[in-house]
């Protein structure tokens, strides 16, 4: 199902508002269009990863140099993270805003995103990490810039889930506009394709 243009661009301009001027990813279909807007705007930075875990490094690199930044991810995605958030993030007192689509919930139709969704709260929740949903358009500005206040106050990690009823009727781009992005455009070297995509017929 599409993902909500609409409301990806009411996230966004939240995290500008919030002096957010950095941000990493990988692809992913919920967040393509958050993707995409960085991306071509020309006031902020998209750092393209290999793995999730390295936007801890990157998050952290730019808090010491002043600079805020968010980091979008998957629920599994946060998963991988977790080695870089343990012994980085909390040992060192870095703030992270993390905004993560939890995929694998009620809804779900992806039998591979299903035991994501089982273990990412309890997760969460034993890391110690504050968590807040999006779960409706009316709370998106406030419960951002809540999470980011309390990250940078706290200096710890800080989760938005950005859950089903929040991305779809949030979540219109098919997964096909994901896998089309140039994912090693302005890069400082030369990538090769990070994904092999294939459209689904």
């Amino acid at each position: 199902m599409p993902v909500s243009l609409a409301n990806s661009k009411l996230i966004y301009e939240t995290l500008k508002e919030c002096d957010i001027r950095l941000v990493s990813a990988l692809p992913e279909t919920w967040l393509v269009h958050l993707i995409r807007l960085t991306d071509e705007d020309p006031e902020m930075t998209l750092v393209r990863l290999a793995k999730e875990e390295e936007a801890v490094g990157i998050s952290a690199g730019a808090h010491f140099a002043g600079v805020k930044s968010a980091m979008l991810m998957q629920n599994h995605g946060f998963m991988a993270s977790i080695n870089g958030i343990v012994s980085f993030a909390h040992l060192y007192k870095v703030p992270l805003l993390m905004l993560i689509s939890y995929r694998g919930t009620f809804g779900e139709r992806d039998p591979w995103q299903t035991q994501g969704g089982n273990v990412t709260e309890p997760l969460l929740r034993a890391l110690a990490i504050p968590y807040f949903f999006l779960d409706g358009v009316e709370s998106v500005k406030k419960r951002i810039r809540h999470a980011q206040t309390l990250a940078e106050s706290s200096l710890q990690p800080v989760a938005v889930l950005l859950t089903r009823e929040n991305c779809i009727p949030w979540a219109t781009a098919p997964i096909s506009s994901t896998c089309n992005m140039r994912w090693d455009s302005r890069l400082p070297r030369a990538w090769v394709s990070l994904f092999a995509c294939r459209n689904k017929k």
